[in-house]
This record gives structure tokens, C-alpha cells and sequence, in this order.
């Protein structure tokens, strides 16, 4: 772990030969096979600076629009009821390398549970940033990569994209994250003099801010950034998203999941039939992505219907409250 924005490593000196011949594996195949999804996806890791689409509400099943806080309040665990049937399995593989391993099993408290060493990077995370420390949590819980016991991996990649660390970053958004003023990872890679006079990443200097991204510390501020400008500017665009944990925390890890170009459009309804189509392919896979677009009827339906669901039943703050 690093100890203050100044300090560049990632703690590979305390990794295992174990940990570092499976870091420099999992990068070199993400590496790889990255490029064929980042082909089959289009220019995904480039939405999240996307422009904002007309309309800011969400359409209901009857065709009334709805606000974010109705939109995440049918998202209620208690209420929710998935059916085996309809349980992505194969979409949590994409999102979470570990999924299909490891189940949905109930965390504790953080102070009490099996990623409890985190639980003080969450709250200075959260004293800085503004978003609740359960809500960070929940976050990382639904991004990262899960070993023994629900245990998060911060030396994670995933294989299907440039995804790596606790937060899953993209390289793409990483690098955004370093060149957006105000933030710990600008901060961090200004001290180090990563950045050029224009504030931006230098090439010779890309490699150890990536690396950056599997150490604990550095990828839950990150997040903690993320989530704020997230959850601010979809609050800009004129979506309600109130106080309640719970709220916050869903609005802001769709503007992690999709980016705040796709999070807009998704929450206004306006994806468009063939990124909708792309988004639930690299999810679910060809075959499940279209038998899910037939049932529903749309491309739109289908990957609205699966990203709610997996987002009702994996951002759950309360468990880490």
C-alpha cells in the first residue's frame, strides 16, 4: 500500500512469486485479448466523457417517466425476486472474473468481515470525497474480483478488457481520472511529475500510473472520485437522486459500469438499440444476448432488464453499514 499521494508504488515488493507470476499473466492476456473486445465493443473505454442526451428521466414499464429515485427504489433487495432462470451467470463473469466461484454470499460489517483491512481506506475515502464509506464498499464489492471467503483481489485483471484493480478501472478512465483537476489521482501523479504542462499523462510515464490501479488505497479513492462526479453530474442533468445510501450508491455505480455518457442515456431510456445489443453481449455472450433481446422484445429491454437486476442484487450498501 502507498502511504500519501506522493508515494508511487504499488507494494510489489510484498507480493508473493505466486502474485507477481499471476500479475504479469493476467496483464499480458488482458493485454491481448483486450483488443478483440475492445473491437467487438466499439469505443466503450471513450463514453465516459460522452456528452449528455436530451431527456432526464427514466420510462416505466406503462410508459410513464420516472425519476432515479423511483427507478432505484424498485431495485429493493426486499422486494426483488430473480428467478434461477433468469440469473446471469455468464454476465457476472464479465464483470467480476471470480463470479462464477464464488456466490452471493452475505458480508459482514467492514470492521468485522473478510475485507475488513479496508474499512480505513473507505472512510478517509469517504470523508474526502463525500460518498459514505458503505456506499464505496458496495462499489468495490460488485467490481472486484473475490477470492476465498468473498475476499476482494486488488491485483485483479480482467481478462476481457483493460480492467484492473479493486475498482476495475479501464485504462482509458484511469488516465481520466489522473488528468481530471482535483482528484487523489491527479494529485498523486502530479507529485510524481507523470503529468505534462498541459496535465497530461506523459507516454514514458503510462506504465506506473496503470500500475497504480492494483493498489488498495489508490483504487478506492479513485472510485471515491469517480462515484462524487458521477452522482454530481447526473444530479446536474436534472435526475433525482436523494440522500438514502442505497440511492447513491446505485447512481453512482452505474456511472461506473457504463460511464456517464451510457449511464445518462441508460437512465433516460435512450440507449441505443445497438450499444444496448454490444453492452449485454459482453456480458451475457452472444447466444444469452439474443435469446434475453427475444423474450423482451428489444435490445434496449433486455440489457435494461439485466443491468437492474444485477445491480438490485450486487450494490448493496447495507451490508457493509
Amino acid at each position: 500500500m502507498i502511504d500519501g499521494p506522493q508515494s508511487p508504488g504499488v507494494g510489489a515488493a510484498n507480493l508473493t512469486a505466486a502474485q507477481k507470476a499471476n500479475l504479469i499473466y493476467n496483464e499480458a492476456r488482458g493485454q491481448l485479448s483486450g483488443r478483440l473486445w475492445r473491437a467487438a465493443l466499439g469505443s466503450a473505454e471513450d463514453d465516459s466523457r460522452a456528452q449528455s442526451v436530451a431527456g432526464q428521466v427514466a420510462v416505466g414499464p406503462a410508459g410513464e417517466t420516472i425519476g432515479l429515485d423511483r427507478l432505484l427504489a424498485m431495485l429493493d433487495p426486499a422486494a426483488h425476486t430473480v428467478s434461477a432462470a433468469s440469473t446471469p451467470v455468464a454476465s457476472e463473469a464479465a464483470d467480476n472474473p471470480s463470479a462464477l466461484s464464488v456466490g452471493d454470499e452475505a458480508v459482514t460489517a467492514m470492521q468485522d468481515g473478510p475485507n475488513a483491512r479496508y474499512a480505513g481506506m473507505l472512510d478517509t475515502a469517504a470523508a474526502r470525497s463525500g460518498i459514505p464509506a458503505s456506499a464505496l464498499a458496495a462499489i468495490v464489492d460488485a467490481e472486484a474480483a473475490k477470492g476465498a471467503g468473498g475476499t476482494w483481489q486488488p491485483y485483479s485483471r480482467n481478462p476481457r478488457s483493460s480492467a484492473a484493480g479493486l475498482g476495475q478501472f479501464l485504462s482509458k478512465s484511469w488516465e481520466g481520472e489522473a488528468e481530471r483537476a482535483g482528484t487523489w489521482l491527479n494529485t498523486t501523479a502530479q507529485a510524481n511529475g507523470w503529468l505534462n504542462t498541459k496535465g497530461q499523462v506523459k507516454s514514458e510515464n503510462r506504465s506506473a500510473l496503470l500500475a497504480l490501479r492494483y493498489d488498495p488505497r489508490a483504487s478506492i479513492e479513485a472510485v471515491a472520485d469517480y462515484a462524487s462526479a458521477n452522482v454530481e453530474a447526473l444530479r446536474g442533468s436534472g435526475l433525482r437522486i436523494g440522500g438514502e445510501v442505497s440511492e447513491v450508491a446505485r447512481a453512482a455505480y452505474l456511472g461506473h459500469h457504463l460511464g456517464l455518457g451510457d449511464a445518462r442515456r441508460f437512465l433516460a431510456g435512450g440507449l441505443e438499440p445497438e450499444r444496448a445489443r454490444r453492452l449485454l453481449n459482453a456480458q451475457v455472450g452472444g447466444a444469452d444476448a439474443e435469446r434475453r433481446i427475444a423474450k423482451a422484445g428489444s435490445a434496449v429491454t433486455a440489457h435494461r432488464t439485466w443491468l437492474l437486476d444485477y445491480v438490485g442484487r450486487h450494490v448493496r450498501p447495507e451490508k457493509f453499514g
